[in-house]
């Protein structure tokens, strides 16, 4: 080491007219365990105060030591260019849109893991002790471009920003709008730890077969569509944007997660946490925010005007304010295995409008005929998917999720997407949707993967009614008339059913309805199901195996409007989603059956009693001699189709009595991740996912004196 010469004050009136050398400087970059392995080889630049450049490469120890340069301080650059032979790196620094300035520091970043489970700094570094000064370093810090990385988290030993700053007010070095880096000093050793670029991302099966997971998980992103993308300024940004809105689609995705937090907040009403299942992933596999970034971007400069881009507009379609939109809105993200699109339910009076807007008109992307209201919507918002796909799409799974309206255009965007030229991967859940399409979309859309969630007496899954093709105007009188109150309770259509001048209205997808069981007391699982019958499956029914008294609960269709807390998502479509999840996971674990003894004792019992009571209905219906005769065989006609299909009902119910889990009916896909059990612990040690919720249980007792009261 050279002899130490006086050092000239850091900063003083005047400028030193020949600045004197024989200083040195040394460093480390580190993980959070002290170790610099990570960083070995990286190439690093220090610029001193004389503007001289002093290249290198980092030791087997992410070690560096400089001699001989002027006096002062000098700015620590780690900048090089990837230059691996990952594809997946490669591909996201050559795509067309957005290419990413990816480092080789970042990409071993991405391979450092964080010691604390919660994603916080650790408190004592080892190489702390071994150095002069020690910071907390993130990779945006060292590198010029880096829009595209995560927000700065809170640390305790943050670089010297102000430093930085003042240096390029006295003019060192770079003009100061350029001056970029971290601060050294000289004749001393600094330790820079490194944050890990890692990120959450929620856990999703790929499988086209149902699975627990995806229930939940797309529960709460059709929920999550409710929010606004949150980003700040909304429109026309100059030279960055933030996105601070809590909850909204846009702190979600590009703060949120990219910050490695476990986010649970999904929609403004919500005040139980929710939490994902989050899978830990490297920065640049998480769900993506496009950066904004004009210095990069041709199309992110404001002078463009209306034809500016920024991450709102390719995320979050919204034409509630423009004139003559449909009020239709939806996000879009992606990584490198799924893109994601999650379309917005009724919310306002105009949504219920459209949704009553029953008029059938072709599907020009497919088969058959489609509800108007829905096709106007999905139709509103089919190029800004597409130009997305155009640009983001690489092989990727399309998962779609929708609740309500959002349900209905999401099968319609999913139909056409699966029948685009592209031969997209198409997966689909809805919750609580309506009929999007006539017979001959649904037999035309056979091959489309959907899974379709009903939750309990939900009345929306109703509508349309099969017979409808109706404008809006006669849709109301046309439910009060078409529709009959059972003696049991249950909402059996009796007149319309059978429609004349083309195919009657059709729910799509595979039946997943989530029916609660209630025993003497307060005590109740839930069955979840594909019961195979009108109804149950036309969320009329499900009550009649809740009985008060000797009566049967009784509800008419449009009465039912007016109590639709079976409908929201918040309070009824997530914690069902949540309760199926974990009682499939206890189901699993104890190798128990899905359906319990006890709960098929009581529900096969009352599957037993409609059936009677239904019989008895039609021997009513055939011996009564009223004026329209023939309209009384068509109701008994009807009426012994149902029979049939309660038959159905029981045999579904006896299989599920024999069926047992495996990981893979719970997880699909998810459950082969390498760190499935890592990911489905760090869940379950929430204490919200440990509590006992009588849905969520397994019933094992058995016996008539179980049965509701």
């Amino acid at each position: 080491m050279p002899a130490k010469k006086p050092v000239q004050p850091l900063l003083t009136d005047t400028k030193q007219a020949c600045p004197l050398r024989g200083t040195w400087v040394s460093f480390q970059l580190v993980d959070e365990s002290g170790d610099g392995k990570p960083y070995a080889g990286l190439a690093y630049k220090l610029v001193d105060s004389t503007e001289q450049s002093h290249e290198g490469i980092l030791d087997s120890e992410g070690f560096a030591k400089v001699c001989d340069n002027y006096e002062g301080p000098v700015i620590l650059t780690v900048d090089s260019t990837y230059k691996g032979d990952d594809k997946f790196y490669k591909s996201l620094m050559t795509r067309p849109s957005y290419p990413l300035k990816i480092t080789e520091l970042q990409v071993r970043a991405e391979t450092t893991r964080f010691i604390r489970k919660d994603g916080l700094r650790v408190e004592n570094n080892p190489a702390k002790a071994k150095a002069d000064h020690f910071f907390h370093i993130e990779v945006k810090h060292l590198v010029q471009k880096h829009t595209h990385l995560p927000p700065e988290s809170k640390s305790k030993y943050p670089p010297n920003h102000n430093l930085l700053n003042l240096m390029g007010d006295l003019g060192f070095g770079q003009e100061k709008m350029d001056l970029w880096g971290v601060v050294l000093l000289p004749n001393k050793h600094t330790a820079l730890e490194i944050r890990p670029l890692r990120s959450y991302r929620p856990m999703l099966s790929k499988d086209n077969k149902f699975s627990a997971l995806n229930l939940y998980q797309l529960s709460l992103f059709a929920s999550l569509s409710y929010c606004d993308f949150g980003q700040e300024p909304a429109e026309q940004p100059t030279d960055t944007v933030k996105l601070p809105l809590d909850p909204s689609v846009g702190y979600l995705f590009g703060n949120g997660l990219a910050s490695f937090k476990e986010i649970w907040k999904i929609n403004s009403a919500q005040t139980i946490p929710y939490y994902p299942l989050y899978e830990d992933v490297p920065y640049s596999k998480r769900f993506e925010v496009l950066p904004f970034d004009p210095t990069l971007y041709e199309k992110n400069k404001p002078e463009l005007g209306e034809e500016q881009e920024w991450p709102a507009k390719w995320h979050f379609f919204d034409d509630g304010q423009v004139k003559g939109g449909s009020n239709t809105q939806a996000f879009i993200t992606h990584h490198d295995e799924v893109i994601l699109i999650s379309v917005r339910g009724t919310k306002e009076l105009v949504d219920f409008v459209r949704d009553t807007d029953a008029e059938q008109v072709p599907f020009e992307e497919g088969v058959g005929k489609t509800h108007q209201g829905f096709y106007k919507a999905y139709k509103a918002m089919s190029k800004f998917v597409q130009v997305y796909l155009d640009q983001f799409h690489t092989g990727q799974k399309i998962i779609i999720c929708g609740h309500s309206l959002g349900g209905a255009i999401a099968t319609l965007l999913a139909e056409a997407l699966r029948r685009s030229p592209n031969a997209y991967d198409i997966l689909l859940y809805t919750y609580g949707s309506p009929r999007a399409g006539d017979a001959d979309f649904v037999n035309g859309a056979a091959e489309l993967a959907h899974h379709r969630m009903v939750n309990n007496n939900d009345p929306i899954p109703s509508v349309p009614a099969p017979w409808m093709n109706t404008r809006k105007r006669i849709w109301v009188p046309g439910v009060i008339i078409s529709f009959v109150t059972a003696p049991l309770g249950a909402l059996i259509f009796a007149v319309g059913l059978s429609r004349t001048g083309g195919a009657p209205y059709e729910h799509h997808g595979n039946l997943h309805h989530f029916m609660p069981v209630h025993f003497k007391g307060r005590e109740q699982s839930a069955v979840l199901w594909d019961p195979g019958c009108d109804s149950i499956e036309e969320a009329a029914c499900t009550k009649a195996l809740k009985k008060f008294g000797d009566l049967p609960d009784r509800a008419a269709f449009v009465q039912q409007l007016f109590h639709m807390s079976d409908h929201y998502m918040v309070p009824s479509y997530i914690p069902y989603a949540w309760a199926t999840l974990r009682r499939w996971q206890q189901t699993q674990e104890s190798g128990t059956t899905v359906v319990t003894k006890t709960e098929y004792d009581q529900v096969y019992y009352q599957l037993q009693e409609m059936q009677d009571r239904l019989k008895a209905k039609e021997v009513e219906l055939n011996n009564a001699f009223q004026y329209d005769r023939q309209a009384n065989q068509r109701e008994a006609s009807l009426l012994r189709a149902e029979i049939g299909r309660l038959n159905t009902a029981r045999q579904r119910l006896h299989a599920l009595s024999f069926l047992k889990l495996t990981p893979e009916d719970i997880y699909g896909s998810a459950a082969q991740a390498p760190e499935h059990k890592i990911n489905v612990d760090r869940w379950m040690a929430k204490k919200e996912n440990t509590v006992e919720v009588q849905l969520a249980m397994i019933p094992q007792a058995s016996g008539s004196e179980l049965r509701t009261a």
